[in-house]
């Protein structure tokens, strides 16, 4: 789910700030350590959010440069007050790939700016993929991290990943104007608006696929939605497009569209209201 691996940012010459310093693997590690001339420091670390594939080496790569690491707070941090209800409940699932052990040496947060050598990098909070997830812009390039790549879409699981706020997120996005993004994966996304305006676009379908299959059903399980709806999709990936169809559903559940007999559950039966 990673496609090539994650993306590292070095910006900057002289004194550097790094952005998204990947997984606990030394081979990444000494990668962004070799990366630097015998001249060059690491000032700074900032990560979009707390997967394990983008933060766990944070706290390595600080120790050794003893620059400070910036996030907007740990992975539990930055939930809506539904999907911090749903965590409390321990019914919904989820969880998977988070950082648990993740703290940030200092919180930013939006509107704040980091200054240096390497010019200006404004903070942006762009939540859905996961709560405490962040975007960065320099220049005329914005650091998507997860909530845009060019070669896949998103996985939204509940309670860390939120529709609702994954949808406003990109909606934001897309009203910037900025050049070009350079995603947590893949290849840097040169058509940026039209890249975000294809993700809501794919979100609306999958939104109209599910409605039409409770239309058709009645009543239906996440596991029975996804089954339904993705018919060609690798037997491996069907547990994250359950998770997405949740994601959905509890969208459309906080919208008033569909309805359900009981508490919010991984394994609840919605039907339209």
């Amino acid at each position: 789910m990673t496609f090539t691996g994650t993306q590292t940012y070095l910006l900057g010459e002289g004194e550097v700030v790094v952005i998204d310093p990947g997984p606990a693997l030394d081979a990444h590690l000494h990668a962004i350590l070799g990366a630097l001339s015998p001249s060059e420091r690491i000032m700074k670390i900032l990560v979009t959010h707390s997967h394990l594939d983008h933060s766990p080496l944070a706290r390595a790569l600080a120790e050794i440069t003893g620059a400070p690491i910036l996030a907007a707070g740990p992975s539990d941090w930055g939930r809506r007050p539904i999907m911090a209800q749903l965590a409390a409940a321990g019914q919904i699932g989820g969880g998977e790939g988070v950082d648990d052990d993740f703290a940030p040496d200092a919180r930013i947060a939006e509107g704040d700016v980091i200054e240096g050598p390497w010019g200006t990098i404004s903070v942006l909070e762009t939540p859905g993929h996961m709560a405490n997830h962040l975007s960065f812009a320099w220049n005329d390039a914005l650091f998507s991290g997860d909530l845009v790549m060019g070669w896949s879409t998103s996985l939204v699981s509940p309670p860390d990943g939120d529709m609702t706020a994954f949808l406003a997120s990109v909606t934001r996005l897309h009203a910037r104007s900025d050049r070009i993004y350079y995603p947590g994966h893949g290849a840097p996304i040169v058509t940026p608006q039209a890249r975000a305006a294809e993700l809501l676009a794919h979100r609306r379908g999958r939104e109209a696929q599910i409605l039409a299959a409770l239309a058709e059903t009645g009543a239906a399980k996440t596991a029975d939605l996804a089954r339904a709806i993705y018919v060609d999709l690798a037997p491996a990936l069907l547990p994250a497009a359950e998770r997405n169809v949740l994601a959905h559903l509890l969208d459309l559940y906080e919208r008033d569209t569909v309805t359900l007999p009981g508490p919010a559950r991984a394994d609840a039966i919605f039907s339209l209201r």
